[in-house]
């Protein structure tokens, strides 16, 4: 594989919008803080109604940006909208919703320069600034008594997989690859599994973490989750060998609980207990982890969410392209940015 020297590093950042100008503003806001700000910035809106071009204005002096409007496709095919469309040879894609600390780019070159791999990931967490609710979510999606456990925490390829809110290749990979898929939910996975398959270096980068506030409300958060567990599905569909025993486990929660309930309401409440321990250690290692007794009590909400709607899109996707065999399951089909 072609290995970029230091010199030759040329970094496009791609990001795709929908109906989101708040959060461009706060993310290019904190690209301008950037102690290396060596990149360009590919803008690509995304068949928007509400459009972000006077935000982006008010960083045109600021930052080298490129500002690009296509036809609703989803983030992935926006993607490779921006990398058809960049000057850079090495491309790096964030959520609009991700603001990105100070060190990450100076991070980024380091690596790129040091240990060259063709493609990259790197975590996410929370913010001092997020709110309470934002700070339970984060809990949710990335603590070890959820699923969160197994997202980018892990150096071995076969258990950690760039995610497309944190995530880089080289041109090499892109024209190796074509870019992202058309997959409705999953594309990110799909993707990393592409570059893999394809014989391309890959690593986490654990120090390139971003601030990423995903959705503000419960109901977003709920959707958003439900189509992860539909992701799961699609990406088995395609990549067999990709379905894990651990990406079961939210699907068995939800039918435990189902279970334990009809238990205790026929013969004793004692079948409750095991979910006031999961809901007791969750409230206490999430108290402990934020130093906040309220984030704790959110995070159990946020917990019992991230696990019942995984599960429940992961059942739904399961019952109707396994065993029906249909080409599509979605309930939340809105939009391809919730």
């Amino acid at each position: 594989m072609e290995v970029l020297k230091r010199q030759q590093i040329q970094i496009s950042i791609i990001v795709p919008v929908f109906n989101r100008p708040s959060e461009i503003e706060e993310l290019l806001d904190s690209l301008t803080k950037q102690t290396n700000k060596n990149f360009e910035i590919i803008i690509v809106e995304d068949g928007s109604s509400i459009k972000c071009n006077k935000q982006i204005e008010k960083f045109n002096t600021l930052l080298k940006i490129r500002y690009l409007f296509k036809s609703n496709s989803g983030p992935g095919l926006s993607r490779n909208y921006g990398c058809e469309n960049a000057s850079g040879n090495y491309f790096i894609f964030l959520d609009s919703d991700c603001v990105v600390p100070p060190h990450y780019f100076q991070t980024i070159y380091d690596r790129l320069s040091n240990d060259y791999v063709d493609a990259f990931g790197g975590p996410d967490m929370a913010t001092k600034s997020f709110s309470i609710l934002q700070k339970s979510i984060n809990y949710a999606m990335t603590s070890f008594l959820t699923t969160g456990g197994i997202r980018g925490g892990s150096e071995k390829l076969d258990k950690f997989f760039p995610r497309s809110f944190n995530m880089g290749y080289s041109k090499t990979v892109f024209n190796a690859t074509k870019g992202f898929s058309n997959m409705r939910f999953g594309e990110d996975i799909d993707m990393s599994i592409r570059i893999m398959n394809a014989g391309f270096k890959t690593a986490l980068v654990k120090q390139a973490y971003v601030f990423h506030k995903r959705r503000t409300n419960f109901r977003q958060f709920y959707k958003q989750v439900f189509n992860s567990g539909i992701a799961r599905i699609n990406l088995y569909k395609r990549h067999p060998s990709s379905l894990k025993l651990v990406h079961t486990f939210p699907s068995l929660f939800l039918l435990g609980i189902v279970l334990l309930i009809t238990l205790s309401c026929l013969f004793s409440l004692y079948f409750f207990l095991p979910l006031i321990l999961f809901t007791l250690l969750v409230f206490v290692d999430a108290t402990f982890q934020n130093r906040d007794i309220r984030i704790g009590l959110f995070s159990i909400l946020a917990s019992y969410i991230q696990l019942l709607a995984y599960g429940a899109g992961f059942l739904g996707a399961f019952w109707n392209r396994v065993i029906f065999s249909s080409n599509e399951y979605s309930r939340f089909n809105e939009t391809f940015y919730e």
